[in-house]
């Protein structure tokens, strides 16, 4: 008889917890269990003397954590994370690998839920999850330790200082596919939020066997590999040459042409990242033919896959005039109108408009090269547009500055003196008081396209900088010419009509 009762309870809270985690797989359930109390009934599940409740109710929790910050902070609360860690040390594989998942659940939310993780110790029993025999266990610890780590520097740091790095490295050396990926994604987090702790990760050798796994056919791999060579070599010289030094070139250039969209842009921000800090590294990547690749990728791809192509581009070309002309021989400027013409979203554009400033900003060659590609009115009318973001206007503007301060290829600039603002007319006109006193030919077509005409109509006051530029234009041409074309001479002509009397 005692024995049925017990089966029978047994039986009832095995069906109980099952029930949940099989209800909290369901968005539309999550708000009816909250408020049913759920989580005080699953919480001495967690110490039940069954091990395949206690593992059921762990992942019930994990679910339902996993869903809002609310309920992550229901397990805080609740004082569920000490039973938590306390079972992680003691019971079996399946339980550990719930009872990371509930961890990593709590802390994705917020750097105070990862911090009130860190809080109960959980940490130094993660770190000991990865040295467990089970895969599956160092993988769960491992996503657990990302989550945590990537909230904030000191967040971070409290996983270096538990002595996860070591053993997240042997993680990536590890024959499961599955764990390499979740191991390198939190080295990845460790590494982005300063030099110091992408150094810790330096220091344990990690580089090399990330570097091995560029050639790994598995996408998801390839992604937070590349991620994580990109948070390491983003920080300073010295960390990119140590990328750079473990003959990530060539081979990273494939990636660059990998049907996954994620390792694409991964691997051209991390083209990105190393070009960034000196003529040299940009150098080696225009040498490794890297700039003709990156362009190529822009051209086969759309949206923010292009950007960090598209912001590569920018920072070889800042470095020197003859990085600059690179980019350009290797026909970058087209692709960059395209996307500055074809993208919607304003971030890209602004991105595009940046970039060919950086090419346009050397020499009249440098600038002629973007001018003749006809971005000038486009970029013109990006800072002009009101509903442009305050980004698209800042980059446009800049870029028109810097390429009109070289640029004296005549014919793109004249559609500018027909719109620009006066802040912009300025430049315009200026580039055309240089060129002309020395250029007949440019003379001739000045006032034969209209342009002589358009500068008498500017309003300029008297004593400025514009008014001189205009005044340096007006000394190219005979006055008569000069007066021809000024807007009061038409008037003046129709009033000697006026006054004329006929010679009957």
């Amino acid at each position: 008889m005692f024995h049925r009762v017990f089966e029978q309870y047994q039986r009832a809270r095995t069906q109980f917890v099952q029930a949940v985690a099989e209800l909290a797989t369901r968005p539309q359930n999550i708000e009816t269990l909250q408020n049913a109390g759920v989580m005080a009934l699953l919480r001495p599940l967690l110490l039940d003397v069954v091990p395949n409740i206690q593992q059921t109710a762990a992942m019930a929790l994990g679910r339902l954590a996993n869903y809002n910050n609310d309920l992550a902070e229901a397990v805080v609360k609740g004082d569920i994370l000490p039973q938590l860690v306390y079972s992680l040390a003691e019971q079996n594989r399946f339980y550990k690998k719930a009872a990371a998942f509930v961890l990593r659940a709590v802390a994705k939310h917020s750097p105070q839920l990862a911090q009130a993780i860190v809080n109960c110790g959980a940490l130094d029993t993660l770190v000991i999850c990865l040295e467990d025999f089970d895969p599956g266990v160092k993988e769960a610890a491992s996503w657990a330790l990302g989550y945590i780590a990537r909230h904030n520097a000191e967040l971070s740091q409290a996983v270096v200082d538990a002595g996860a790095i070591p053993f997240l490295v042997l993680c990536i050396q590890e024959p499961e596919t599955a764990l390499r990926r979740i191991a390198a994604s939190a080295l990845s987090d460790v590494s982005k939020h300063s030099p110091e702790l992408a150094q810790t990760v330096v220091d344990a050798g990690a580089i090399a066997h990330l570097a091995q796994m560029i050639f790994n056919p598995d996408a998801k791999l390839k992604r937070q590999v590349l991620s994580a060579l990109s948070q390491i070599a983003k920080h300073s010289v010295d960390l990119a040459e140590m990328v750079v030094e473990a003959e990530i070139f060539p081979v990273v250039l494939t990636c660059l042409k990998d049907s996954d969209e994620y390792v694409k842009k991964n691997a051209a921000t991390l083209i990105r990242e190393i070009a960034k800090h000196t003529p040299e590294l940009s150098q080696l990547i225009v040498n490794a033919g890297g700039v003709a690749a990156v362009i190529d990728c822009i051209g086969c791809c759309k949206g923010n896959v292009r950007l960090p192509g598209i912001m590569m581009l920018g920072y070889v070309a800042a470095h020197s005039e003859n990085l600059a002309m690179a980019v350009i021989l290797s026909k970058a400027i087209p692709q960059l109108a395209v996307c500055l013409s074809e993208e919607p979203e304003d971030h890209i554009k602004a991105a595009a408009a940046w970039s060919l400033g950086q090419i346009g900003r050397h020499t009249p060659e440098h600038a002629r090269a973007v001018a003749v590609a006809n971005v000038l009115p486009v970029l013109l009318s990006f800072y002009m547009a009101s509903e442009s973001a305050e980004d698209l206007q800042v980059k446009t503007k800049k870029a028109l500055k810097n390429i009109l301060q070289n640029c004296t290829h005549l014919p793109s600039l004249e559609p500018l003196l027909y719109d620009a603002p006066p802040n912009i007319l300025k430049h315009v006109v200026g580039q055309f008081s240089k060129v002309l006193p020395h250029d007949p030919k440019a003379r001739r077509l000045f006032v034969t396209s209209g342009g002589l005409k358009k500068v008498q109509e500017i309003k300029a006051e008297a004593g400025s900088l514009l008014q001189e530029y205009i005044n340096t234009i007006n000394n190219c041409y005979p006055e008569e010419i000069v007066r021809y074309y000024s807007p009061e001479y038409s008037e003046a002509l129709l009033e000697r009509v006026e006054n004329y009397q006929p010679v009957l």
